[in-house]
């Protein structure tokens, strides 16, 4: 019975391809333009990193690997049975020096990011009213624009930010690539996909 996997051409593709060659498992080839790719046993569907989860949920995958910071957003009902340990990443509130967040917190707060419901539940829970302006990339030039008080956004070193004159104001998650499973294919197909479960765990 063949497995349908999930994955984006994002950031996470080369991890997963390491991991996969790794425990032995068919890889579809990075070059490919195909969207749907057969490959061993397995089926690969290649889809936006915010459409994994998605994909999943609705049983069209079996599996998927993404970000869980992806997951956070998307908040969809998948298995996460493994944290794959690479693509580590902090998911950060970034503000200009000037803003005055490091002293005071203001009440109304317009936020630049990709991550709209991550970013509401944050300031929610502060109790603070954030206005969502919903950008799909190049957040860090926002609040130097005027569109945006501050950033909710992913870095790695926090370079990008520096370079646009944003500083750290809080962590507000780390993160790292997830294997989310279907939950009625963890049923109808445990054999598989507790044998893919079990091989790559063991690569960990």
């Amino acid at each position: 019975m063949t497995l349908t996997i999930a994955l984006s051409k994002g950031r996470l593709l080369t991890g997963a391809e390491a991991l996969f060659t790794k425990a032995g498992l068919a890889f579809p080839p990075q070059d490919t333009r195909r969207l749907i790719v057969e490959a061993g046993d397995l089926r690969f569907l290649f889809v936006k990193d915010m459409d994994v989860p998605v994909y999943v949920e609705y049983g069209v995958a079996d599996a998927g690997i993404c970000g869980s910071d992806v997951l956070f957003e998307a908040g969809s009902d998948v298995l996460v049975p493994l944290d794959l340990g690479f693509g580590r990443c902090r998911m950060v509130l970034a503000a200009h020096p000037s803003s005055g967040f490091a002293a005071a917190w203001p009440p109304t707060v317009r936020v630049a990011t990709k991550y709209a419901n991550v970013a509401r539940a944050f300031f929610e829970t502060r109790g603070l009213a954030a206005e969502i302006v919903k950008l799909q990339g190049s957040v860090e030039i926002a609040p130097g624009l005027g569109l945006a008080d501050c950033i909710v956004d992913m870095v790695e070193t926090g370079r990008t930010l520096r370079e646009n004159g944003l500083d750290e104001v809080e962590e507000i998650a780390a993160t790292s690539a997830r294997l989310v499973v279907n939950r009625a294919s963890d049923h109808i197909k445990r054999g598989e996909v507790a044998a893919l479960i079990a091989r790559l765990r063991a690569c960990l």
